[in-house]
Formats: C-alpha cells, sequence, structure tokens
C-alpha cells in the first residue's frame, strides 16, 4: 500500500511539474508541426490573397508549412471555431466577422466568445466602384439620385457576413438612402454583376478597383477610408461627402477560444515580425492594405467594440437572421 501511495504521490508530482512547464519553452517549440489558416471566402477574395501573402512568409519563419484553406460561409468558421485549441488551426477573416450570429439562425459558434483575437494584420480601405452606365460621376451625385429614385438603384456584396456590405449599410444609414442590397458568395461575383451592369455599384478591394478602373470597366466614386489613400490621392473619401459615415476595414487572424496564451503570445510575436518585413510591406500595399497590428488583447477588444457597433448597425437594417 505504502509503495502504491508513493508512486501515486510521484505521478501526481510529475504532472503538477510538466503542467507548470515554462511558457517560454512552450513559445520556443511551437510550431513542431504544420499550421492551417482556415479563410472563410474563396478563393480570389481580398481575404484569401491576404491569407497567401502572410501565410507564404510564416511557412518561411517557422520552417513549417502554412496551409490555406478556403472554407466560404458558416462551415469555414464553424470549423475554426471547433478546431482543437492548439495553435495549429487558425483563421484569417475580416470585420464582417462579428455580426455572423445576428444574420444566421442556430449557428454553432459566438463571433465574439469562441475567439481568441491573435492580431489584427491590416486595414484596407474599400473603394466604391459604379457602373459605367450609372449616369453620376460623383458620390454626392449618387446620393442625390437615390434620394431622388428612392429604391431603384442596388448594390452587390461579398455576402452578408463580409465587410462589403457592414460598408454599404454603414453608407446607406448615414447618407439616409433607400437602395436595396443583392448579395453574392464573394468578391469575384460580385464585382462581376458591377461589370454587367446588374448593380450600380460595389464596395471592392484597391486591386480591383484600379484594375477595373483602367480599362474604363468601372468608375471609381469614393473611398472608405478615414483619409484619402497615398495610391489614389485624387479619390474623395466617404467622409467628404458624408461627414457621419465611420467605417474601417480590417482583417485578422484568431484562434479558437481556449487556446492557450503562450501559444497566442508566439504567433502574435511572429506574424508583426512578418507585417515589419520590407518585402510584405511592399507586397500588401499592392493590395491596397496597410499593416496595423496590435497586441491579442488589443485585437479582443476591437472584436467586441465592433461586435456592439455593428450589430446596431445590423439591427437598424432591419436584416433578419435566416
Amino acid at each position: 500500500m505504502k509503495l502504491n501511495a508513493l508512486r501515486l504521490l510521484s505521478c501526481l508530482a510529475a504532472a503538477a511539474f510538466l503542467g507548470g512547464a515554462d511558457p517560454v519553452a512552450a513559445q520556443s517549440s511551437f510550431p513542431s508541426q504544420g499550421v492551417k489558416i482556415i479563410v472563410p471566402f474563396g478563393a480570389g477574395s481580398a481575404t484569401d490573397s491576404l491569407a497567401r501573402v502572410i501565410g507564404d512568409k510564416l511557412s518561411q519563419v517557422w520552417k513549417q508549412t502554412v496551409i490555406i484553406e478556403n472554407r466560404p460561409g458558416l462551415p469555414g468558421t464553424t470549423s475554426a471555431a471547433k478546431s482543437a485549441p492548439d495553435g495549429y488551426t487558425l483563421m484569417l477573416t475580416s470585420n464582417g466577422h462579428v455580426i455572423a450570429n445576428l444574420i444566421n439562425k442556430n449557428i454553432a459558434f459566438d463571433p465574439v466568445a469562441d475567439f481568441a483575437g491573435v492580431t489584427r494584420l491590416v486595414e484596407a480601405p474599400f473603394v466604391m466602384i459604379a457602373a459605367p452606365k450609372l449616369p453620376v460621376k460623383t458620390l454626392p451625385e449618387f446620393i442625390a439620385l437615390a434620394k431622388k429614385e428612392p429604391g431603384v438603384y442596388n448594390f452587390s456584396s461579398a455576402g452578408l457576413s463580409s465587410t462589403s456590405y457592414l460598408m454599404t449599410e454603414t453608407l446607406r444609414q448615414a447618407a439616409d438612402i433607400n437602395i436595396v442590397h443583392v448579395p453574392f458568395k464573394g468578391t469575384p461575383d460580385a464585382v462581376s454583376a458591377v461589370l454587367r451592369g446588374d448593380v450600380a455599384f460595389y464596395m471592392a478591394p484597391i486591386p480591383d478597383s484600379v484594375e477595373q478602373a483602367k480599362v474604363g470597366n468601372v468608375r471609381m466614386l469614393a473611398i472608405g477610408s478615414s483619409q484619402r489613400h497615398k495610391q489614389l490621392p485624387d479619390l474623395p473619401t466617404i467622409t467628404e461627402a458624408v461627414p457621419s459615415f465611420k467605417y474601417e476595414t480590417w482583417f485578422g487572424l484568431m484562434a479558437p477560444a481556449a487556446t492557450p496564451k503562450d501559444i497566442i503570445a508566439k504567433i502574435n510575436a511572429d506574424t508583426r515580425a512578418v507585417l515589419a518585413m520590407p518585402d510584405i510591406i511592399e507586397r500588401l500595399a499592392t493590395l491596397g492594405s496597410l499593416p496595423s497590428p496590435n497586441s491579442p488583447a488589443e485585437f479582443d477588444a476591437l472584436i467586441k467594440s465592433d461586435a456592439a457597433k455593428y450589430g446596431a448597425v445590423i439591427k437598424a437594417a432591419g436584416v433578419e437572421a435566416n
């Protein structure tokens, strides 16, 4: 009996010792295998492009394979939320994520409680691109037209949980105009709808906007940033036309909520190092993105505050969960 008791005490002591292992040691051993980044949007989307830039560089830093897995919509986000909280499955998404529970019935995750913020990656203002046949050249002209003909003009989005929808709905409420939402499955389809003239406009990433505007397929009306963008200095901001409009597009890296803080800190530090690399800064600029990392605690606070802010936008829009 005494021998068994001693063995039990030895096992408990060993377990306690391992459980209290040095967080620095845990950080230094991560990652010891490949890491997967789930993107809840399709290939070719702004989110996907960013994930591939960041993932490629992290694979070099970690000397481990970083796989980008495109799983559009709720299946992707649900998979990320339910993954093992060990740092080996992450999710890269936009701020549209924060209102997922308000537009979907009976979802299997909470967009705030079930995720731990790793870091905001970039701020990436979107551009309002209009179909060439739309008889306006500026945002004030479009607002005047929409007020004159309420309910006539429509806009595309990459879905209800996309930043393109949230940004446009924020504008719609700030400008007090009646325009109709036409959701699509992603950026490529939403842009194509503008090119065909099926919708009046779309809030598009800068690269798509510039590319299509250069060949005359679309007209850029305004950009959704607080100040004019250095890549498009002659393009007015939405705020210049609608002072009450306030919207900042961000993309960030998240992990399942129970992921150990030391692992979150390691991923945060390595990702921040990547975002500070000159070649990455230059590459992100071509995507219209500005590196804007923050701490896990700061990102958690931003996710929570944006959930409240844009939750109010969704409620004011009268959107009912499907």
